[in-house]
């Protein structure tokens, strides 16, 4: 098993470490929090983000912790710190991503979500519990696709977008960038 250290010790870091304990492919050897320094569900807190170059020296993957809703700056910030190649998408072994879709580096597939058939994710996207992304569905980078969202068949998703908790985008539509979508709302038009 590969070592992995997470990056942001908050509540999206708690279900990422229970998605990578259920994944059973890398081993936790700790968390970088610049605000905590305790453990978090039982994993040390390493140090700050200062000490990601020491881990770059190392051999070491990183999953990027941090949560997002408003905005991607911070998750962004610590992406450009580290090679794209040293950030594996963590995949829940509960969700549903079909053999007939892609995905990038870094994204975060959470329990019980759905990536169906012919739909393609970037980097650095968080697909969270019970999200479903439809056939065809293109979604670009640093994005948060929140619990129980609908995005229905060929929409196309640009980058640092947030798409609410039981949000409904209907088939079809295009999303540009740095859009937030709020919970349990129905789009129907496109929105550049």
């Amino acid at each position: 098993m590969k070592d992995i250290v997470l990056l942001g010790a908050g509540g999206h870091c708690i279900s990422v470490i229970d998605v990578i304990e259920q994944e059973n492919k890398y081993n936790i050897i700790g968390v970088l929090d610049p605000d905590k320094n305790d453990n978090i569900l039982g994993y040390p807190i390493l140090g700050d983000d200062s000490l990601i170059d020491y881990y770059i020296k190392t051999d070491v993957l990183f999953a990027i912790t941090v949560g997002q809703i408003k905005s991607s700056k911070i998750k962004r910030n610590i992406a450009y710190q580290i090679p794209k190649e040293r950030c594996p998408s963590l995949i829940s072994p509960y969700a549903y991503v079909s053999r007939h879709s892609s995905i990038g580096n870094g994204n975060h597939i959470m329990h019980n979500s759905v990536l169906n058939a012919g739909s393609s994710l970037g980097s650095f996207n968080i697909i969270n519990t019970l999200a479903n992304i439809e056939h065809g569905v293109q979604i670009g980078d640093f994005n948060h696709i929140s619990t129980a969202a609908m995005i229905n068949g060929d929409c196309k998703i640009g980058s640092r977008n947030f798409v609410g908790s039981n949000a409904t985008i209907s088939n079809g539509i295009y999303i540009g960038d740095d859009k937030l979508i709020g919970a349990g709302l129905f789009v129907k038009h496109n929105s550049h």
